[in-house]
């Protein structure tokens, strides 16, 4: 896992994005992070609207807070997961949402992709200024919840959603009392 890195969304990988993306369409499951549910077929529309909110100064929606995207290549420079870094927190985010969303697309997990993308995600909230970051996953999604907790997650609770779906919420520490 040591040559998986993180990138930011770029016209570079269009044809692996739309791979990825149709893996996830044809899989029939639900699509994370919420980002790459957005339909690629305008590509470029797609990276605008990927890069329209990723500072306060973008805003448009008041409800909206500021988030990143990146996408994980493979040891072979292959799409195989994506990620959406919420900045802060509103409500809706600290009930059921957090800081961090990711996924592996359904023909590349049980590799180890998922925590080399938490992991490296966890250095990029860091770099941003965060302090700790909520994830959270859905109860009874053992692997996620491993994967959350080998990260240094620690439980918090349990919420449910609207729809009746519990999430749990985990909290992981980027600094500690005497980092600065």
């Amino acid at each position: 896992m040591n040559k998986v890195r993180l990138i930011k969304p770029s016209m570079e990988f269009r044809d692996q994005y739309l791979s990825f993306y149709q893996d996830w369409v044809s899989s029939g499951e639900d699509i994370v992070p919420w980002v790459v549910e957005k339909d690629p077929s305008d590509f470029h529309a797609m990276l605008e609207f990927l890069y329209s909110e990723d500072s306060e100064e973008k805003l448009v929606t008041s409800n909206w807070v500021p988030h990143s995207t990146y996408w994980l290549l493979n040891e072979e420079n292959f799409l195989v997961g994506a990620v959406n870094i919420r900045h802060r927190l509103n409500q809706k985010l600290l009930n059921c949402g957090g800081h961090i969303g990711y996924g592996i697309r359904p023909s590349f997990r049980r590799k180890g992709y998922a925590s080399a993308l938490l992991h490296q995600t966890l250095q990029i909230a860091k770099e941003m200024g965060l302090d700790k970051v909520l994830v959270v996953c859905d109860k009874g999604n053992i692997g996620s919840e491993k994967i959350i907790l080998k990260q240094g997650g620690a439980f918090e609770s349990e919420f449910i959603e609207d729809d009746g779906n519990m999430v749990g919420r985990f909290w992981i520490m980027l600094r500690g009392e005497t980092d600065t």
